[in-house]
């Protein structure tokens, strides 16, 4: 049962070994809080909500650390340009606390509605400042940066690995070199590790170097190392924060510290519209708020969950129904296996068909989680075992404990892990009704077929609970709602 992941750093699937048997320290870069969070970003914290929810089912105790970027995040990523969060605060004619806030809870409601838990503990850039003057400070000791004009910078020909995880420094370095030939910087590839803020810069704080705001890298080097060690076991992120955001982070940590920083590095692939990235500053971005109108949190999960992690994924309203599509089956056999349990009679009586196959799905279903967080295996695997657990229920009659061996296998994986089967099977969390009732009808007509009246009338009731109702007539079953 050891889970293996895809590390960025050495290009190869590994065994995970934590640093301390039993216990994981993991830091994922979290949102700059300036605008509402989309799919994009819902890729990224389902794939991590996922990551670390398979780590804890495997017995292991998680530290999940994510970060709020609420101040230092540029608008050209790098060094120049104007803070996002003050440029919207500007827009809006409102204080950035004020757009931090307005984002930063939008995006804790938004997770919510996305069935991902909350990490460990959020931080905010804003409550490190202290800490990053510090660390700052060191590298200016150990002369790694320098200061110009109230702005410090560090020296990336003073860390000869700098690229190491990226590969990228020869095209990036050409690039740099092209666009910022007439910087004050001693080379074009060094990044900020502070800035002099100019008067109109609300945020600002003092420093040995004058009034100023940290650099976006050096916020996220400071919180991780905090709170996780100078050396821990995972750090996430998506694919375009690995350069610079994740470079520049290697390489100020192991020169404040002198240890490895990060041992294994995670990184999603990212949503696209036509090819596209999807981003705000594109303009293609579709809100998670807005998605949530039109599919269900399983809807969207599923459609996410169904490419790999490392894929990229891409956006259109007909592959999340058809990506939703499926739940449906998962849904109609949860309500079921409900339905099913709640019985009394023969409650020790399982069957080796029954055992085998729950058995075997949790193995199969685990089996592909462990290998590189393979979710569109785990999901394939779950529908296979839907469709073998419903065709040994219509064979012979069902024991309340084989339902809810069932029941549990769905549970485990499909609702507590995946998050694409809806906490309530029937009505609210699917989202199509006429499919899903019409696999209701069909599946109360083979129940009666095998002469499980019981089951079937049990199923006609829940439905009425939930706000349906189903009528048998000669010409056949019919549903409306109440």
């Amino acid at each position: 049962m050891s889970v293996h992941l895809y590390n960025s750093m050495t290009r190869t699937k590994e065994e995970f070994k934590p640093l301390t048997e039993g216990q994981v320290g993991i830091y994922v870069c979290g949102p700059t809080v300036y605008g509402p969070p989309h799919l994009g970003h819902a890729k990224s914290y389902i794939t991590f909500d996922v990551l670390v929810k398979h780590l804890r089912g495997r017995g292991m105790q998680v530290r999940y650390v994510q970060n709020i970027t609420d101040v230092g995040h540029l608008t050209d990523n790098a060094d120049s340009g104007e803070d996002k969060i003050q440029k919207q605060a500007r827009i809006d004619r409102v204080h950035p606390l004020e757009i931090v806030d307005r984002y930063m809870f939008q995006y804790f409601t938004d997770m919510e509605a996305l069935k991902i838990a909350h990490p460990s503990f959020y931080v905010r850039a804003t409550q490190h400042i202290g800490e990053q003057i510090e660390a700052v400070q060191i590298l200016l000791n150990k002369g790694h940066a320098y200061e110009i004009g109230g702005n410090v910078y560090f020296d990336v020909n003073s860390f000869p690995q700098y690229g190491k995880l990226s590969g990228r420094v020869l095209d990036e370095q050409r690039e740099a070199v092209r666009v910022e030939a007439r910087s004050e910087k001693r080379n074009p590839r060094d990044f900020a590790l502070w800035k002099k803020a100019e008067p109109i810069h609300i945020l600002q704080w003092n420093s040995p170097w004058g009034r100023g705001y940290p650099g976006w890298h050096i916020e996220c080097s400071v919180m991780s190392t905090k709170y996780l060690g100078e050396t821990f076991d995972i750090h996430g992120g998506g694919l375009e924060n690995m350069f610079p955001h994740h470079e520049c982070e290697i390489a100020q940590s192991e020169c404040v510290t002198g240890k490895t920083f990060a041992r294994y590095w995670v990184h999603n692939n990212m949503v696209t519209v036509d090819g596209v990235k999807m981003g705000k500053s594109l303009g293609n971005f579709k809100t998670c708020r807005d998605l949530l109108t039109r599919h269900s949190a399983e809807a969207i999960r599923v459609f996410i969950l169904s490419t790999h992690y490392r894929s990229p994924t891409n956006y259109t309203e007909e592959a999340i129904s058809a990506a939703a599509a499926g739940l449906t089956r998962l849904a109609v056999l949860k309500a079921f296996l409900e339905t099913a349990s709640k019985g009394t009679e023969g409650t020790n009586a399982v069957s080796c068909d029954i055992s085998t196959l729950c058995h075997d799905a949790d193995r199969q279903i685990g089996e592909a989680l462990d290998n590189d967080l393979d979710t569109p295996g785990a999901i394939a695997h779950l529908y296979t075992f839907a469709t073998a657990f419903n065709r040994l229920a219509a064979q012979t009659p069902l024991s309340p404990i084989e339902a809810r061996e069932g029941l549990a296998v769905l549970k485990r994986w499909g609702e507590d892990l995946l998050g694409i089967v809806p906490v309530s099977a029937v009505g609210k969390g699917v989202a199509d009704v006429e499919p899903l009732m019409d696999l209701i009808i069909e599946l109360r007509k083979e129940l009666k077929t095998a002469k499980r009246y019981d089951l079937a009338d049990k199923i006609r009731d829940q439905i009425k609970i939930a706000g349906f109702t189903i009528e048998d007539t000669r010409e056949g079953s019919r549903w409306r709602r109440l």
